[in-house]
């Protein structure tokens, strides 16, 4: 699964929710495109043109962009993520219950995220456009001593996006803008025996189900800008689902196998997204900013693996259960003086998943967003932009196995039952730099 050794673009976070990354934006996905948008929680992105970047959130946005211009940028993402709570063992025969408190902490990786964009005025009407970016990754991988881990015990995904895009200025108010999206990506999902089972013979830390796959697939995207004055724009922008069948190799105990890789294959649909956004300028120096964001992660219903060498191919890997999404932000721009502007804004994600259907490895919950940020005209052709935000993760319960599910329920037998809480928070640092030839 190493064809696409270009994905460091991606990032921290985990499967099914990508998991523990998941309190940076919903599931798995990743709000940080760039640090301009970072300072102002990624408020009214679709409506916004500061540089280049902006097309990744809506490629009719490359109408306000003159001449040719280069930005590109880093994101530093530190999420720190806990899990605490207790596993329950039945003995069969005797009815008896042992409890034991377990936890894992900070087990979500930090990372950093980079970008690439460029724009290009061919004419008053035409511009073209390109972005090197990530949507969707994470990483988590709970710690050994877990109980937990029949569960789950590590999850990836890394994504990175070529994206090449056109716009079109069909009069001095009405823009529209579209592109293609070419997708690499790669994921595991694991999960290990937490105690030892029938008599030791199958130890703890037994591998129950590890499986890893890459592959590339192809999306598009479409937006449109109503600049309704010269104070008040609106923008919109559509983001398609991406189908990626991940190829790569199978082992585990519920396989039928602990040390032989066995061939096969795992869906994962990368969901639609959409945006509707807006900015109004106040006054000289104040602008605020809004948007509305959605994602379709009820797309996300269950893993699962195609494994031709065994008798039963189609297996289950993990059951999900998500609901779609969405995405509130606010936020303002403060002209401080000719070079500089000072940026901030607030957000609130609310969470993918309902209480019934969180599980450890995807501890996926509802967010705050605070965050700050300025740009400064080092001279007429180069800005430079930081952004920072600290993101607050709900409080959550976490229940496995979750009523009703099979999947669950045979995890159980290699531990027993868990219960707890997922505490977590997020703090994020950026840098861009735009220069304009």
């Amino acid at each position: 699964m190493n064809k696409n050794k270009i994905l460091p673009l991606a990032i921290a976070a985990a499967l099914g929710s990508l998991s523990s990354t998941s309190v940076m934006a919903a599931g798995f996905q990743l709000a940080e495109y760039s640090a301009t948008g970072l300072g102002r929680a990624y408020a009214g992105e679709a409506a916004m043109a500061d540089n280049a970047a902006a097309q990744f959130r809506n490629p009719a946005m490359l109408t306000y962009l003159e001449g040719t211009q280069v930005s590109t940028g880093l994101i530093y993402v530190d999420p720190n993520v806990d899990v605490d709570g207790t596993t329950t063992q039945t003995n069969p025969f005797t009815q008896q219950s042992t409890s034991t408190a377990t936890s894992s902490k900070d087990f979500a990786d930090a990372a950093f995220i980079p970008n690439f964009y460029a724009s290009h005025q061919v004419n008053d009407q035409v511009f073209l456009g390109l972005a090197l970016s990530s949507n969707f990754g994470m990483h988590t991988k709970l710690d050994d001593g877990f109980k937990g881990t029949q569960f789950g015990n590590e999850a990836s995904v890394m994504t990175m996006e070529i994206n090449p895009n056109i716009a079109y200025r069909i009069n001095d108010q009405f823009s529209i803008g579209g592109g293609v999206r070419y997708v690499m990506g790669e994921g595991s999902i694991g999960a290990k025996s937490s105690a030892d089972v029938l008599g030791g013979l199958i130890p703890s830390g037994t591998t129950l189900k590890y499986m890893e796959g890459d592959d590339t697939s192809w999306g598009w995207q479409a937006g449109a800008a109503w600049q309704i004055n010269p104070d008040n724009r609106v923008g919109f922008n559509y983001r398609s689902e991406v189908d990626l069948r991940l190829e790569g190799h199978a082992t585990g105990f519920a396989f039928g196998t602990v040390t032989k890789q066995l061939a096969g294959s795992m869906g994962l649909t990368l969901p639609a997204t959409a945006e509707l956004a807006s900015f109004h300028q106040l006054t000289n120096k104040v602008a605020v900013h809004a948007s509305v964001n959605w994602t379709d992660w009820s797309t996300f219903e269950k893993l699962e693996a195609n494994i031709p060498s065994l008798s039963e191919p189609t297996q289950i890997v993990k059951q999900e259960n998500w609901k779609d999404n969405y995405r509130f932000a606010v936020g303002a721009t403060y002209e401080l003086n000719d070079k500089t502007q000072l940026r901030s804004g607030v957000a609130y994600d609310t969470s993918a998943v309902d209480d019934a259907n969180r599980t450890i490895t995807i501890p996926e919950t509802d967010r705050l967003w605070l965050s700050l940020g300025a740009g400064y005209a080092w001279s007429k052709d180069l800005t430079l932009d930081a952004g920072f935000t600290y993101i607050f993760a709900k409080e959550a319960d976490v229940v496995e196995p979750r009523p009703g599910i099979e999947s669950d329920a045979a995890g159980a037998l290699f531990g027993g039952t868990f219960k707890g809480q997922t505490t977590g928070s997020v703090w994020l640092a950026g840098v861009q730099a735009t220069y304009r030839f």
